[in-house]
C-alpha cells in the first residue's frame, strides 16, 4: 500500500549522542519524495551521523526518524526500504560486475528466481550505462565504472531512498564532474530520493535540488542552490558556501547605508534584517567589477592595488588590496570588461564597483 506521507524521510527533533559528545542536535527535517538533497558542511558538522541514522546504521538518542511516513527507530538496516554508496564502493574483488550487483538480490527471502535477478541485473546495468560489462572483473574496471557498479548494486533491489556517502572523493575531477552529470540523470531517471553527504561545496550546488548547511550537529539553513549561495541565512553559510569578501562596517540609522571602517559611505539595496550599529559585511568575488576610465558607480566604488593575477581558465582571480579595507577577492569572467583583459600584472591601480543587491549584511555577533 502506497504511504500517504509527502516525504521519503523525516527527522522530528532528533538528537545523537554518543557519551558527552553530541554529533546532532534536535534536527528537524523534512526530504520530499524524489528530491535529491545534500548534506553538506565541514567534519564532524553531523552530517554523516545524519545519514548513518536514515541508514539503520545509527538509533537517535532521542526523537524519531521516519521513512515513507513509518517510524524507523530501532528497525536494523537490513529491514529499512534504502541502500548505501560508500566512498570506497566496497565491491567484492572475487565477484565479477553481475555478481556484485545481484549480491543483494540472492540474500532477500523469499527467494527471488534465477531469471528474474538475472532480468533485473541486466535492468541496472543498463541504467548506469554498463551493458556488456557483466562478466568484467571488477579490480579491471577504471574508477568511474567501479562507481557505476556500486550504484547498479544499490539500485537493484529498487529501494526509496539512496544514500551516497562521499561517493566521488576518490575520483580525479575531470571523472568526478562527469559522475555528477551522471547521478543527476541517473536519479530523474528513477525518480528515488538521493541523500548525498559531502563537505565539497561545488559538488552539493551543482548535483543537489536541495541544500542542507550543517554546522556543530545543527541545520543552519535548509534551500535550493541559489537560495543558499544568493541568499546565506548567516554569516557561517555565507562563509561556508562559496567564497566571500568579509570586513567590519556600521550600519547606520537609515538601514540603507554602511560605513566601513576607511569612513567610505556605501549604500545598500534591501534593507538588512539586523540591528543598526556594528555588523559584518559579506560581498561574493564575482559581485565585485572592475570599472573602466570615466566610468561611474556613485555610492558602490572603492579602491586599490591589484596584488595578484591568478589565471584559471574561463575566469581570473584578482587579489586587491584595497585602500583601508585590506584585501579583497575578484573574479572576472574573461568575456567580460576590457579594464579586466589589461590586468596583466600586480601593481595596477584600479577602482571597483559592486552591486548593492549581491552585499550580505549580518550581525557582528552572528557566529561564523
Amino acid at each position: 500500500m502506497a504511504s500517504a506521507s509527502p516525504d521519503d524521510i523525516e527527522f522530528r527533533s532528533v538528537t545523537k549522542a554518543y557519551g558527552a559528545v553530541t554529533a546532532v542536535r534536535d534536527i528537524n527535517l523534512a526530504v520530499p519524495k524524489g528530491s535529491f538533497l545534500a548534506l553538506l558542511g565541514p567534519s564532524g558538522c553531523g552530517k554523516t551521523t545524519c545519514l548513518r541514522m536514515i541508514g539503520g546504521f545509527e538509533q537517535p538518542s532521542e526523537g524519531k526518524v521516519l521513512i515513507d511516513g513509518r517510524e524507523m527507530n530501532g528497525v536494523p538496516a537490513y529491514r529499512r526500504p534504502v541502500n548505501m554508496v560508500f566512498q570506497h564502493y566496497a565491491l567484492f574483488p572475487h565477484f565479477n560486475v553481475a555478481e556484485n550487483v545481484a549480491y543483494g538480490l540472492k540474500q532477500m527471502r523469499p527467494r527471488i528466481a534465477q531469471g528474474e535477478i538475472d532480468r533485473r541485473v541486466a535492468e541496472a546495468l543498463a541504467m548506469v550505462r554498463l551493458d556488456g560489462f557483466a562478466k568484467r572483473r571488477t579490480h579491471e574496471m577504471s574508477g568511474g565504472q567501479q562507481q557505476r557498479v556500486a550504484l547498479a548494486r544499490a539500485i537493484v533491489n529498487r529501494p526509496s531512498v539512496l544514500l551516497l556517502d562521499e561517493p566521488l572523493a576518490a575520483l580525479d575531477k575531470k571523472l568526478r564532474s562527469a559522475m555528477q552529470i551522471e547521478l543527476q540523470t541517473l536519479q530523474r531517471e528513477l525518480g528515488i530520493t538521493f541523500v548525498l553527504v559531502t563537505h565539497d561545496q561545488e559538488e552539493a550546488l551543482s548535483m543537489a535540488d536541495q541544500v542542507c548547511v550543517m554546522s556543530a550537529g545543527r541545520i543552519r539553513q535548509l534551500g535550493t542552490p541559489q537560495e543558499v549561495y544568493d541568499r546565506p541565512a548567516d554569516l557561517f553559510v555565507a562563509d561556508f558556501v562559496g567564497k566571500i569578501n568579509r570586513l567590519s562596517a556600521v550600519l547606520e540609522a537609515d538601514h540603507a547605508t554602511i560605513r566601513l571602517a576607511d569612513g567610505t559611505a556605501l549604500n545598500v539595496g534591501a534593507r538588512p534584517n539586523v540591528p543598526a550599529g556594528a555588523v559584518t559585511v559579506a560581498v561574493r568575488p564575482e559581485a565585485l567589477r572592475f570599472l573602466g576610465a570615466g566610468e561611474d558607480a556613485a555610492g558602490r566604488t572603492v579602491s586599490g592595488t591589484v596584488t595578484h593575477r591568478i589565471f584559471l581558465g574561463s575566469g581570473v582571480e584578482y587579489a586587491v588590496d584595497i585602500d583601508g579595507l585590506g584585501d579583497f577577492l575578484i573574479t572576472a569572467d574573461r568575456g567580460g570588461h576590457a579594464a579586466e583583459e589589461s590586468l596583466s600584472a600586480p601593481g595596477d591601480r584600479v577602482r571597483l564597483a559592486f552591486d548593492p543587491a549581491a552585499v550580505h549584511v549580518f550581525s557582528s555577533m552572528d557566529p561564523a
